[in-house]
């Protein structure tokens, strides 16, 4: 099968996705990453689109499990209701502590969860790509917050070191916090 043609069969399936032609860019991730002050909870700023993301009020918490590895739990209101999803982090290189593995299923590989940077009290800003065939990739951003809402300025930076970082925001869309009617 033509690599065209494999393309062609998998754009549906990634169309709520954003992808882009050739391989996956590179980021610098943040030095000396301490994932024990990353635990706890953050909000949804602003992504690039997730099909698995349609909601508002999202969050993320992240805690220990006794065995090193990271429990994720993801929750959204989507359709009138919160939904959750729980997943699992590792930290696979202990050289590289912010290139994390996320999955969300025991028969899917674990994908990056690259910490870009934070201040581990305000702000992450987060990157993962998969490359496809290295034809093409697709790519996930986010900004997390301590709290629902961050300072405009503080979103700039974050949107300014991922274009620094060769990654195309254009799609990136704010994520609707404000959670009263929950």
């Amino acid at each position: 099968m033509s690599a065209v043609y494999l393309v062609l069969l998998l754009l549906p399936l990634i169309s709520a996705q954003t992808f882009h032609w050739g391989p996956c860019p590179n980021p610098a991730v943040q030095p000396g990453f301490n994932v024990e002050k990353y635990l706890g909870k953050w909000y949804e700023i602003e992504k690039l689109p997730a099909s698995f993301e349609r909601g508002k009020c999202i969050e993320a918490n992240y805690a220990l499990r006794k065995d090193g590895t990271i429990r994720v739990l993801n929750s959204q209101f989507y359709k009138d209701k919160v939904r959750t999803a729980e997943g699992t982090a590792v930290i696979p290189d202990m050289r590289e502590m912010a290139k994390l593995g996320v999955s969300f299923s025991y028969f899917t590989p674990y994908s990056p969860y690259w910490v870009l940077t934070t201040d581990y009290t305000s702000l992450a800003v987060v990157y993962s790509c998969t490359d496809i065939l290295r034809l093409f990739h697709v790519d996930y951003a986010w900004i997390l917050s301590r709290s629902r809402f961050l300072p405009a300025e503080t979103v700039r930076y974050a949107k300014q070191l991922l274009v620094r970082e060769g990654i195309d925001i254009s799609r990136m869309k704010a994520t609707d916090q404000n959670c009263k009617d929950i």
